[in-house]
């Protein structure tokens, strides 16, 4: 399982991700170009020490991302889908996909997603933190999958 960010904006959230990642056993793919310099110490001081302990893929824009992962299934996360990510069928190799944080992904981006879905919420509010998301979904696609971590 693999947790792709579509050009991020904020350091803290990488950062949080990065630690997410280490503690879950996902690698994380960036794609540039991002919005923060990559030795911004918001990354290092989110991630803490457990950078050292997830494996981190800098791509140097989303062709190069696509070419990257090959065939393995690109899952997008986004406001704009009705599919629940409680009703989906993971498979063990999915790539998590999150956009940025003020726009998601352009249109083009979306249209060659395997799966669009999204985290049901309240109405009343619009989205959660990048971070926050890729947690829910990241735990629920290991879940489904039998891939956690043991305890």
């Amino acid at each position: 399982m693999r947790i792709a960010l579509f050009e991020p904006e904020i350091a803290g959230n990488v950062g949080a991700i990065l630690r997410l990642g280490a503690c879950l056993g996902a690698d994380v793919d960036l794609i540039e170009p991002m919005g923060f310099e990559w030795d911004d110490r918001r990354v290092r001081r989110a991630a803490m020490d457990y950078i050292d302990h997830v494996t981190i893929t800098r791509h140097a824009d989303f062709d190069a991302f696509r070419s990257a992962i090959g065939s393995r299934r690109l899952v997008l996360f986004t406001t704009k889908s009705t599919q629940s990510a409680y009703e989906f069928d993971f498979t063990a190799d999915d790539v998590l996909l999150f956009g940025k944080e003020s726009a998601g992904v352009p249109a083009a981006v979306a249209d060659i997603c395997d799966a669009r879905i999204r985290i049901p919420l309240r109405p009343q509010v619009r989205s959660l933190n990048l971070a926050t998301s890729a947690a829910l979904a990241l735990g629920e696609a290991l879940r489904q999958t039998g891939t956690l971590p043991s305890v």
